[in-house]
């Protein structure tokens, strides 16, 4: 399994992939590699790292899982490869860019724009078993990118945190409020968008004006 990740990461993670945890958690990723069907493919594992440098980050948005369907998981939380279907979720994501900018929806679900403009789009979790959400919880990848968010919030000031969902929301206390932009709503799933809690945020158009405010180009959606 190859694996590969932006030099500016590498860099400044170096200490934590030297951690006795990590090691422990690439052991058990080849091992799972190596006998079952596993998700995204091993050189996108750090996709999102590679589509956005350390010195561009901008705006991060953090997801929980990789999806677990056939060829949907592309290293990059939400999106979805072109020619795959949009989820739902982030369906809803584009129904709500519209709502909010007007924007019509885009022709495919790929976000690597996004990740190309400073948006880094980061899973909690970067792997799954195929059908099975969540089989790679709790085996060192939440250590991790939690070190990753607390590394941006220290490191960095004047960056847009974009938490959806009871999962997210939970890293808030890892981000300094002071120095930072944290904008929190509802899952863009349907269950909680149906219920009232996604739409209507307006969380693009916020993320945008905080970026100006701090003199940087806003982010094209679409």
């Amino acid at each position: 399994m190859q694996v590969q990740i932006h030099p500016s990461w590498e860099k400044v993670l170096q200490s934590e992939f030297d951690q006795p945890y990590f090691e422990a958690l690439i052991t058990f990723i080849k091992k799972e590699y190596q006998s079952t069907q596993c998700y995204p493919p091993g050189p996108l594992i750090f996709n999102a790292f590679n589509r956005c440098p350390f010195d561009q980050v901008k705006v991060i948005l953090l997801g929980q899982d990789p999806y677990h369907g056939f060829g949907q998981a592309h290293g990059l939380c939400f999106s979805v490869p072109k020619g795959i279907t949009p989820p739902p979720s982030l369906q809803n994501i584009f129904k709500e860019l519209k709502t909010d900018l007007g924007y019509s929806p885009p022709q495919n679900g790929n976000l690597e724009q996004w990740a190309a403009q400073g948006v880094f789009l980061l899973n909690a979790t970067l792997t799954v078993r195929a059908q099975q959400a969540g089989s790679h919880q709790k085996k060192g990848w939440e250590v991790f990118t939690d070190q990753v968010i607390r590394l941006l919030s220290k490191e960095k000031t004047g960056l847009v945190f974009l938490l959806w969902g009871g999962y997210a929301k939970q890293k808030a206390r890892l981000i300094d409020q002071n120095k930072h932009c944290i904008l929190t709503c509802g899952h863009p799933s349907p269950l909680s968008a149906n219920r009232g809690y996604w739409f209507g945020n307006k969380h693009f158009s916020q993320c945008n004006a905080f970026l100006e405010k701090q003199g940087q180009d806003p982010i094209q959606w679409v």
